[in-house]
């Protein structure tokens, strides 16, 4: 019987706190199973304190969004020397800003699309690139206040300075890339499967579809030829490397083969702390893999570690 004390930190005050506590409740759920000694931590402005009084021997990061995957949190923790899962403090917060990520893996030949950011209260009347284009927030995740700007349309969505606009002013202004959702995990040092996400009555693969069960349908292994398969592989593992990444990663792609097999390939983002709820992605490739969910996070927790 393992007895190592995980704290599982979930919730938070982030967006995608809703998202944080089902990947949480499931995370903890599973670590009992496997014989961890489990406390789940429900993430406040103490969390430094709390931590200090558990003193667990792994910080189980379950945490989605601003302060749980930005480099924040991962501070804290360096801090008190508790060893934690997922990516350490600058490749978190490198990869929680889209654009400068971007800027990263482009360096090291990974395709990405053309973008520029922009403050939302500039965006007037005219557009800031020609449409068809995506207006998505720099550091946001579960696609909150993502938005596709289609070929036709006048002008810019005028709720952009709006004030219940709520993920702040830097927004990434990207050309929309048409095409298939493919999404690959990498875990350690090693690439696992892709997968094609298909929406079910959702215009893209928003939050409703990414988390109410029935939104979307996962294609796993994705039923694209074994070229575009590799190459999303080795791509995934070039960004988790490039970036600094640790534990688990999942790279997002699309893939536009309307005019032929080979296509336009473009990396859209990492996520460094992809989620861990019973709609996720990444417990379902490994599970193709051949790791179930148990031995899933009993790697990571293994994996866990300071100065990451």
């Amino acid at each position: 019987m393992k007895r190592k004390h995980v704290a599982v930190l979930m919730g938070g005050f982030s967006s995608e706190r809703p998202v944080s506590l089902s990947s949480g409740s499931a995370c903890a759920d599973a670590l009992e199973a496997e014989g961890y000694a489990v406390t789940r931590v429900d993430v406040g402005r103490d969390i430094a304190r709390v931590l200090d009084e558990l003193r667990p021997d792994v910080a189980f990061n379950a945490l989605h969004g601003p302060y749980g995957e930005d480099g924040t949190i991962q501070g804290v923790l360096e801090f008190l020397s508790i060893p934690y899962t997922h990516s350490g403090v600058l490749a978190s917060a490198l990869a929680m800003d889209k654009e400068l990520a971007k800027t990263v893996v482009r360096a090291a030949g990974v395709p990405v699309a053309q973008s520029r950011i922009v403050n939302r209260l500039e965006v007037g009347d005219e557009h800031p690139m020609e449409p068809p284009y995506v207006i998505k927030p720099v550091n946001e995740g579960s696609s909150f206040g993502v938005v596709i700007v289609r070929e036709g349309q006048s002008h810019p969505p005028q709720f952009l300075r709006s004030t219940e606009w709520g993920y702040g002013n830097r927004v990434m202004v990207e050309r929309y890339v048409h095409g298939r959702e493919l999404t690959c995990a990498v875990m350690g040092g090693k690439v696992l499967g892709v997968c094609e996400i298909v929406p079910v009555g959702h215009a893209f693969y928003d939050y409703d579809s990414k988390y109410i069960p029935g939104g979307s349908k996962h294609e796993c292994p994705a039923k694209i030829s074994p070229n575009i398969y590799q190459k999303i592989q080795t791509l995934s593992l070039r960004a988790h490397e490039v970036i600094g990444c640790r534990g688990v990663t999942r790279s997002d792609f699309r893939f536009d083969d309307r005019h032929s097999e080979e296509g336009e390939l473009i990396w859209l983002e990492i996520n460094t702390q992809p989620g861990m709820t019973p709609t996720s992605l990444v417990p379902e490739i490994a599970a193709e893999a051949g790791y179930g969910f148990g031995a899933l996070l009993s790697w990571m927790v293994e994996d866990a570690s300071c100065s990451r």
